[in-house]
């Protein structure tokens, strides 16, 4: 896979598959503890893209997949993040794009879009209200400080905490870095976020059941031009949903 150099010398990973020319490329943005594979391929995001004629991207996150993991929370936040989205479309040389995310990967998108007028159209998943009460993911769902003790704890048996404890079982499954997610955790982005500056039009796609989304319809009213989708599922199932990639498509347009 090819790789790339961030403004702070980071080394990451991406992707890119070929479709049809005169449409802008998407580029699609993982969830934390995921990967473009995890998040996007294998859920079958990328066949449905690309079978719409859709060149596509995917990048892997500083501290996760195969892209480079410092331990150093300094190194991370959904800011940082966007900055790499920027200098990778920079790359790429592409004068517009659409740009998806999920998850950790929605706020790094609408801090994204916020600043990039390259984003011609915006898709955030797993995301709601908490994206303009907190500035970020719902950290009320899982706190930091418990998601951290849960990614450094030795034994995952010592996790107390039913949410933490689900988090760490998938950081084990995927084989993640802990310490570098812990660290990216540490930073995550917990500030205003200016959505109503943003341009391009929008779809919020949630599950119904997400825990991590919920009042997605807040979100939604608090950009300009946005339009709220709902999907069966949960954080983990909604993304892999026939409905989340025929709504996502739908949206994007196709050849």
């Amino acid at each position: 896979m090819p790789v790339f150099t961030t403004t702070d010398g980071i080394s990451l990973s991406y992707r890119v598959w070929p479709g049809a020319s005169g449409l802008p490329l998407v580029l699609l943005h993982h969830g934390f503890i995921a990967d473009g594979e995890s998040n996007w391929v294998s859920p079958g995001v990328v066949a449905a893209l690309t079978a719409a004629g859709r060149r596509v991207a995917a990048v892997d996150a500083r501290g996760h997949g195969r892209s480079d993991k410092p331990h150093d929370p300094a190194s991370y936040g959904e800011a940082r993040m966007a900055q790499d989205v920027r200098t990778l479309i920079d790359l790429l040389q592409e004068p517009t794009y659409d740009l998806v995310g999920y998850s950790m990967g929605a706020i790094v998108s609408l801090l994204t879009a916020v600043a990039d007028t390259r984003v011609r159209r915006l898709v955030v998943g797993g995301v709601g209200a908490a994206v303009v009460e907190l500035g970020g993911v719902d950290t009320r769902v899982i706190g930091e400080p418990a998601l951290r003790q849960a990614l450094r704890a030795d034994d995952p048996a010592d996790v107390t905490d039913p949410a933490a404890a689900g988090f760490r079982a998938f950081v084990d499954a995927v084989e993640g870095d802990r310490i570098a997610l812990a660290a990216q955790a540490a930073a995550a982005h917990d500030r205003p976020i200016p959505l109503e500056t943003i341009k391009a039009p929008t779809l919020v796609l949630a599950g119904r059941d997400d825990p991590l989304a919920v009042r997605p319809h807040v979100l939604a009213e608090a950009i300009p031009d946005a339009t709220l989708r709902l999907v069966p599922g949960d954080h983990m199932r909604a993304v892999g949903a026939p409905a989340f990639r025929d709504e996502l498509v739908g949206f994007l347009g196709g050849v």
